[in-house]
């Protein structure tokens, strides 16, 4: 199976292109693993070469974090794994201080995590969502002071307004902060509203996408079926009316995304879970996805997503069953308005061969 090691954005981190999600790490939700089998999720992950592991402070309690830095430190690993985690909700909170993105709760948070995670840093620190509250200055200096003082080496925002990333990224650069390496968003082939703005964002201003859900809560894996006859009905009437966001996907434009990625996948003769993957960790701007489970072998399956690669032909056809309508402004800047700007002469703003210091080897080869 493939590892191949990308930089995180436009930092000198070197992470694998598939990462190791543990918000399943722990059983308070009631849908997560004991620790044995966490355990032999993040064995088989390490065995198979990977270095990235994503949690969350708010993940099953705080358990997520404690496990997974108990199993870094029982294979010594430490200098290895590049840990990254989040801060922001806080199910426990008594007080209003105690959660979201000001820099009472980041610094409260933080130490928390540390503790957890039994490690004197956190390789990657990421805000965890939105709080629709605190300006993106006071968390930028808040997280550079944190960097300033080794407890952090870098620093990412997840679950944000484009314009929120934006004006982050801004304040970090005017300021000499700590810039932003890395948006960790939502992408999959039924969810590609990124490539609207966070996409072209985090290109241009070295953040690299770390796509999580790249399999829709796992109804791209094949696990849900629209008609009972097909042999997932079943689970699917289990999951109707249930409070978990990731069922809204079960639209007829998904199940047609579906249907299709069943095809490419006997064509391929890969798992649909594999192809889904693979699709969106080729994608542009992407530095790495997300794998969450909850079994071993679908760890395993999943692991061999970059053992192939999709052919055009294929990729096409994914592309057109899953296309997102552009919307405004995005849709006033087509041909006939660029014609009216340029006078018709210019293709794009610079030559593919402009910017020599992108010719990469290709190992390395579409890291952005």
């Amino acid at each position: 199976m493939s590892m191949n090691y990308y930089t995180l954005g436009n930092s000198g981190l070197k992470v694998t292109r598939l990462a190791l999600g543990t918000m399943t790490f722990g059983t308070e939700w009631g849908w997560g693993v004991n620790r044995d089998t966490a355990q032999s999720l993040f064995d088989a992950y390490v065995d198979a070469g990977g270095n990235f592991f994503d949690t969350a402070d708010a993940y099953t309690g705080g358990t997520s974090e404690t496990w997974l830095g108990e199993f870094i430190a029982e294979r010594s690993l430490r200098d290895d794994a590049v840990i990254a985690t989040k801060f922001s909700l806080n199910p426990d909170a008594r007080s209003p201080n105690a959660g979201g993105n000001g820099r009472k709760n980041i610094l409260r948070a933080v130490d928390a995590s540390l503790k957890r995670l039994n490690t004197d840093h956190i390789d990657l620190y990421l805000l965890h969502c939105w709080d629709r509250l605190t300006p993106p200055d006071e968390v930028m200096r808040t997280l550079d002071d944190l960097v300033r003082s080794g407890k952090v080496l870098h620093v990412g925002l997840s679950d944000v307004p484009a314009w929120y990333a934006s004006r982050a990224q801004a304040v970090a650069e005017f300021r000499g902060y700590e810039p932003i390496s890395a948006l960790q968003l939502e992408y999959s082939l039924a969810e590609r509203n990124i490539e609207h703005e966070f996409v072209p964002f985090g290109s241009r201003y070295g953040a690299g996408i770390m796509a999580w859900s790249p399999l829709a809560s796992g109804l791209l894996s094949g696990k849900y079926r629209a008609d009972a006859s097909t042999g997932g009905g079943g689970r699917l009437e289990k999951v109707r009316g249930t409070n978990n966001r990731g069922f809204l996907k079960f639209t007829e434009r998904n199940w047609a995304i579906t249907a299709e990625l069943e095809k490419v996948a006997e064509e391929l003769g890969r798992s649909m879970a594999q192809v889904a993957v693979n699709w969106t960790a080729t994608q542009p701007g992407i530095a790495s996805v997300i794998l969450g489970a909850t079994k071993l072998e679908q760890l395993k399956d999943n692991l061999g997503a970059l053992d192939f690669q999709i052919p055009a032909k294929f990729r096409e056809q994914l592309n057109r069953v899953s296309v997102v309508p552009t919307t405004f402004p995005y849709s006033f800047f087509g041909p006939d308005i660029q014609g009216g700007l340029t006078g018709g002469a210019t293709v794009g703003d610079k030559p593919a061969d402009y910017y020599p210091e992108l010719e990469l080897s290709e190992s390395f080869a579409g890291v952005r």
